[in-house]
């Protein structure tokens, strides 16, 4: 069996994908006002993962300045595609919007400020691809308010599983008859935390 490198957190974080300017200074404003942000590995992940995926219609869960946001605009973008973005806080939902624009996917991504539990259900459209990114605590219901709005196929990313107000969550979607799903534990950097959990859904069956 052949060995893993040498301090393997010290390898991948040599890894961690290449950003412009525009991410960058919200990576840097995260840091200095203590904001949540996906951060670099994740955003690109999510990048990716859209991107393979062919996804036409996004739901973001959890804005913040749209870090992420920019990430899974940039990913549907070149395909007519389009997200939708939830945040609750005024302030961060006019920061995201103008981040967004600067990042000129102002047509591409649309910012709702709102409550997110609240506003599930009135969205009255499906959407193929699903990120999570909201209080932890609140996981396990968005999952029942997301569920009906995802077509099969949907893919669902949810970050920060390893924290304990998501345990709820961790074992509705491990026995949910909609979701067929998969948790990975690992060292992710620039994420808080950088030891984390991220959950992988797919929405496979109708209800």
């Amino acid at each position: 069996m052949a060995n893993i490198v040498n301090n393997p957190e010290v390898y991948f974080s040599g890894l961690i994908p290449e950003r412009d300017e525009i991410l960058k200074q919200l990576e840097y404003e995260a840091e200095k006002e203590n904001i949540p942000i996906a951060g670099p590995v994740v955003g690109q992940l999510l990048f990716v993962l859209a991107r393979a995926k062919g996804a036409g219609n996004i739901l973001e869960l959890g804005t913040a300045t749209g870090y992420s946001a920019i990430y899974l605009g940039r990913a549907c973008a070149p395909a007519g595609g389009r997200v939708t973005t939830i945040e609750n806080d005024p302030e961060m939902a006019a920061r995201a919007i103008k981040n967004i624009s600067r990042a000129g996917l102002g047509k591409t991504v649309s910012v709702i400020e709102s409550e997110v539990l609240q506003t599930l259900p009135g969205l009255g459209e499906l959407f193929d691809f699903v990120f999570m990114d909201i209080e932890k605590k609140d996981y396990n219901k968005a999952l029942s308010l997301v569920t009906p709005v995802s077509k099969p196929g949907c893919l669902l990313i949810a970050d920060n599983t390893a924290f304990a107000d998501a345990v709820e969550f961790n074992q509705a979607i491990s026995h949910s008859q909609a979701w067929d799903s998969v948790q990975l534990f690992s060292y992710i950097p620039m994420h808080s935390a950088l030891n984390d959990g991220l959950c992988f859904g797919v929405r496979t069956r109708q209800l």
